[in-house]
């Protein structure tokens, strides 16, 4: 994915720190992420769940709310609703980029704030909630202690996640006056609730509440054993792979017609390591790989090579051809595999008259099964016909066009 760093300007005029990952590939939708309390943007969940869903096609807008992370302003100086503001700033600048947000994710007290901005902002048409409490005044239980302090003396300074916080008396007097209940139930937009019964920060129980708030279409799906921050990569990496598949049913991510002459789509490769040969494979907006170069020739053996790909086109396509006609004839086919390997070798060993080298596909096809002898002569016969063979054996062109800046 690309990532831009940028800036715009908050709810009180403060410049805003973010980062817009952009896929690689065909941009099918917008989402606009909101971190969860005194976090930043570049938590390791919120760069996983962006990255991840960049690679299926989604931009991300991550930002760090004002006096968070590297945004200006004074943290002490915020509160709930200024939040709100907040992500009503970030949605704006996104519009006037072409880019209006369709999703909103909200981790945490992001997820609250998410909940409460959405009604406002037209071209939202999904939410989704990570480890969110029911009742934003539930954020002061991290500084129960200092509560009659601020309640006293105006304002506290209070140690949150290892750093040292002023919380002002206007926070906590507005974030308990916040009911969400009537902004779930009133939402009108599909709602998805990402939440850990382990968590031990907000309470399952608060999933519970805001799912019995909403109305349909509403989707709770439990992140198993996962922390509040969701500090695992594989935790995070779940539940973007989640909120990606189910946002596809509910924001319509048809991807783009394939360009004329290329009716399976495009595939785009982007180098990914300037440093190394790695690069990022994608077919279209669904499919990834990787492809690389093995350590012996100066890559990170992180991917196939490019003739392994080769091959392994010609592999799957005599594999996908065998079946093909087995199903239709009815015949006893239980399972099929093709061990494919590439070589360079002179032409004349390959039988012709030319004395340059000329690569050499060897396959060798498995097949198993209550086939009788002359089955599997057909079937060899077959592997033959398989488009991608007969692609390898006649001549190729290949058109090469240099795009425009």
């Amino acid at each position: 994915m690309t990532t831009e760093r940028i800036t715009f300007t908050g709810h009180s005029g403060e410049k805003l720190a973010a980062r817009l990952d952009l896929p690689d590939g065909p941009h099918l939708a917008t989402v606009l992420f909101a971190h969860c309390f005194t976090c930043s943007k570049d938590i390791p969940a919120a760069r996983r769940i962006a990255g991840r869903l960049a690679a299926m096609g989604l931009a991300v807008l991550r930002f760090d709310f004002t006096g968070l992370g590297h945004s200006e302003g004074e943290f002490s100086n915020t509160t709930f609703t200024s939040n709100v503001s907040d992500l009503h700033a970030a949605a704006a600048y996104l519009a006037d980029r072409g880019m209006a947000p369709d999703m909103l994710i909200g981790h945490s007290l992001g997820g609250a704030a998410v909940l409460r901005a959405a009604g406002d902002l037209p071209s939202v048409r999904a939410v989704a909630t990570l480890g969110a409490p029911f009742d934003p005044e539930h954020v002061t239980h991290n500084f129960d202690s200092a509560l009659e302090t601020i309640g006293s003396d105006g304002q506290a300074k209070v140690c949150l996640g290892g750093r040292p916080f002023t919380i002002r008396k206007e926070f906590v007097e507005d974030i308990s006056a916040q009911n969400l209940a009537p902004a779930i139930n009133d939402l009108r937009r599909a709602l998805l609730i990402l939440h850990a019964p382990l968590d031990d920060v907000v309470d399952i129980e608060n999933a519970a509440q805001i799912f019995s708030a909403a109305k349909h279409p509403k989707s709770f799906v439990t992140l198993d054993d996962a922390d509040h921050l969701i500090s695992r990569p594989e935790d995070a990496e779940y539940a973007a792979e989640v909120i990606a598949a189910w946002a596809a049913r509910y924001m319509h991510l048809a991807p783009p017609a394939p360009p004329i002459g290329a009716p399976e789509g495009v595939v785009r490769v982007s180098e990914a390591d300037a440093n190394g040969f790695l690069q990022d494979v994608n077919s279209g907006p669904f499919h990834h790989t990787l492809a690389d170069e093995p350590l012996a020739y100066g890559g990170t053996n992180k991917g196939m090579t490019p003739y392994g790909f080769l091959s392994s086109g010609l592999g799957a396509c005599t594999s996908m051809t065998i079946r093909m006609y087995a199903r239709r004839k009815g015949w006893p086919l239980d399972h099929v595999w093709v061990d494919v390997c590439h070589n360079k070798v002179h032409a004349q060993d390959a039988g012709t008259r030319s004395g340059e080298r000329i690569d050499s596909f060897k396959r060798v096809i498995h097949l198993t099964g209550a086939l009788d002898a002359e089955q599997r002569v057909r079937l060899l016969e077959i592997a033959d016909k398989c488009p991608v063979h007969r692609t390898l054996e006649k001549s190729s062109e290949v058109i090469t066009e240099l795009a425009e800046d």
